[in-house]
């Protein structure tokens, strides 16, 4: 947790397509909630993914994994585009993003997922299918094929490697059973036991933290079992713990609750410094126009006063703000509406301010 007597130190890594626009608003929103709280903030930019290869050649350069360690919290925009696609792999601006996550040790991902009452209407599924809805997928950040060896190609083949060591489930486990003793106390664990070893394995840790929580339910079950609850009662769910892969899927499917993947949120913590990113790509389709939905970043900044900075009544207030532009109708395009990134930032800084007075 920070001292609250010096300056909390954010490194911003707006990246690449609709990136810098969403960090803007985000931005501006933590500034004035830091402000509120009589804190001091200081921010620091740096590079990475695409951005990144074209100023230095790399995805991640030593510059910023230095500003990052240093750092109390990160906050990210996004990484990637088409104009990168035929670099090497080693060289892709995602690589950027996977070497930032090994660097900060971050190894556990917390995606939440409320389906907001003023909202309902914008998701694909049924109203009485969503309302309710109030999970948060915990997804572990540094293991399973993303970095398992060997990986790579031989001939006509190509092979990736999914792996677990017992500390690396022990650990992310013990942050769901945390995360879910202080909401509804349920837990749900997913794997594909029935077939893969690394499953068999995931199970038996995880079995075995949650005997250190008597008050958690634990289930477990298969993902592709779960993938279909997560449409069909999603109401069910509190916190879903997931390896790698199939917590990055899962992640993704659940956004379609929340109406929009333009409002979601994560935090990956660890040991050290916490990165925080809307769920949403680069989306260069509409990079450059004004009309990206900047509440998913906003809501980011959120989850950093609440886990990094130690400034949860700020936190709160932030979340409050989002509920309540989008309560009296602001929208951007991805919701039906004409609100510009700009506008609606500066619709949550009005309604910031008017939960200050």
């Amino acid at each position: 947790m920070v001292d609250g007597n010096r300056p909390r130190r954010v490194v911003v890594l707006a990246g690449d397509g609709i990136g810098p626009e969403v960090c803007a608003e985000a931005l501006r929103v933590l500034e004035a909630a830091v402000a509120h709280e009589r804190a001091a903030l200081e921010l620091t930019h740096a590079l990475i993914g695409g951005a990144a290869i074209d100023a230095t050649g790399g995805p991640l350069p030593d510059a910023t994994r230095d500003a990052c360690r240093s750092a109390d919290a990160v906050l990210l925009g996004a990484v990637g585009g088409p104009r990168w696609d035929t670099l090497p792999p080693e060289l892709r601006p995602e690589k950027g993003l996977l070497g930032l996550r090994k660097t900060l040790g971050v190894y556990a991902n917390l995606r939440p997922v409320r389906a907001r009452a003023a909202l309902l209407d914008a998701s694909p599924l049924r109203r009485e299918i969503v309302e309710g809805t109030d999970l948060v997928v915990v997804r572990e950040l540094l293991s399973d094929v993303y970095f398992g060896t060997p990986r790579g190609r031989s001939g006509d083949r190509a092979y990736n490697t999914m792996e677990y060591t017992v500390p690396e489930v022990r650990r992310v486990a013990t942050v769901a059973f945390n995360i879910a003793r202080a909401r509804r106390r349920h837990v749900t664990s997913v794997d594909k036991a029935n077939v893969l070893e690394v499953s068999r394995l995931w199970r038996e840790v995880v079995t075995e933290v949650g005997k250190a929580y008597p008050d958690v339910a634990l289930d477990h079950q298969y993902v592709d079992s779960l993938a279909m609850d997560l449409v069909r009662k999603p109401t069910s769910f509190d916190v879903v713990l997931a390896p790698n892969l199939f917590g990055d899927i899962l992640s993704d499917e659940a956004a379609v609750l929340a109406g929009s993947i333009g409002l979601l949120p994560s935090a990956s913590l660890g040991e050290g410094p916490g990165l925080y990113e809307p769920i949403h790509g680069s989306a260069p389709d509409i990079a450059g126009r004004g009309i990206a939905n900047p509440l998913g970043t906003i809501a980011s900044v959120a989850e950093m006063l609440r886990h990094s900075l130690g400034l949860p009544a700020a936190a709160d207030r932030v979340d409050r703000a989002v509920d309540r532009v989008l309560d009296e109708g602001a929208r951007t395009p991805d919701l039906g509406g004409s609100l510009s990134t700009s506008d609606m930032g500066s619709r949550v800084l009005d309604a910031l301010a008017h939960a200050a007075r």
